[in-house]
């Protein structure tokens, strides 16, 4: 069976150029024009994956994105956003986006990013299957069946991406993992794009762990390398 594509873009050109893009893959392609319009039509696709554009008649692709993850849909979210727009970015992935690509985009490059949210979610479905208990981070409680992050009163909700993340340094506490071997398990082998996404996804988690971002004492970065679990965390 194919894997459907919701495509939420107002620009005509960018539309159909992204629908004919997609079908050629192998894909099929549920396309939507407006904001206010995205909501059902994700529930009338029941895509594998959406691409959503963030400016947007009606909703913008944020409020979308905030109201999918509220809804606790995990499909995987590419963002579409402006060049050179970091802020888009930021907001896009701390709303619950799994990537993003910058317009103007190369073919090769949405394609790839595509297949790489598809193989990782694939792999984030086996994994939950296979039986994924909740664990500890610091004061934080990580609930893998519920993308849900826990801490005291205050209950975040997770991606795909933020709970791969945790679930690796989990399992690898106080080793040091390098920015392109967690790129690889996370994003997939194939990953095209630079290591500033892992970056604002850490910077994110940072904030849902409670954690202190010019001293953080969880999730610790290794200049030059990447970034490790503390073992034992560090005193205030």
């Amino acid at each position: 069976m194919k894997t459907k594509i919701l495509v939420v873009e107002d620009d005509p050109h960018i539309l159909l150029g992204l629908e004919e893009v997609l079908k050629s893959d192998g894909f099929e392609v549920g396309v939507c024009n407006r904001g206010e319009q995205a909501l059902a039509a994700f529930a009338r696709h029941r895509p594998g994956l959406v691409v959503l554009d963030i400016m947007l008649p009606g909703l913008s692709g944020y409020d979308i994105c905030k109201q999918l993850r509220a809804k606790k849909v995990t499909t995987p979210i590419l963002m579409l956003t402006a060049k050179g727009q970091e802020l888009d970015k930021v907001v896009g992935l701390d709303l619950g986006a799994d990537d993003y690509v910058t317009k103007p985009f190369g073919v090769r490059e949405l394609l790839a990013r595509i297949h790489a949210l598809l193989r990782r979610s694939g792999a984030a479905t086996r994994t939950e299957t296979a039986g994924a208990e909740p664990f500890q981070i610091g004061a934080a409680t990580i609930d893998p069946r519920t993308y849900q992050l826990t801490r005291g009163q205050t209950v975040e909700e997770l991606t795909a991406k933020e709970l791969k993340l945790l679930q690796c340094f989990q399992a690898h506490p106080g080793e040091v993992l390098s920015r392109d071997r967690l790129l690889n398990e996370v994003w997939g082998y194939n990953y095209y794009g630079t290591t500033r996404t892992l970056d604002q996804v850490i910077v994110q988690l940072r904030k849902k762990l409670g954690d202190n971002a010019e001293n953080p004492k969880y999730l610790l970065t290794v200049h030059s390398v990447g970034y490790k679990l503390a073992a034992t965390p560090k005193e205030p």
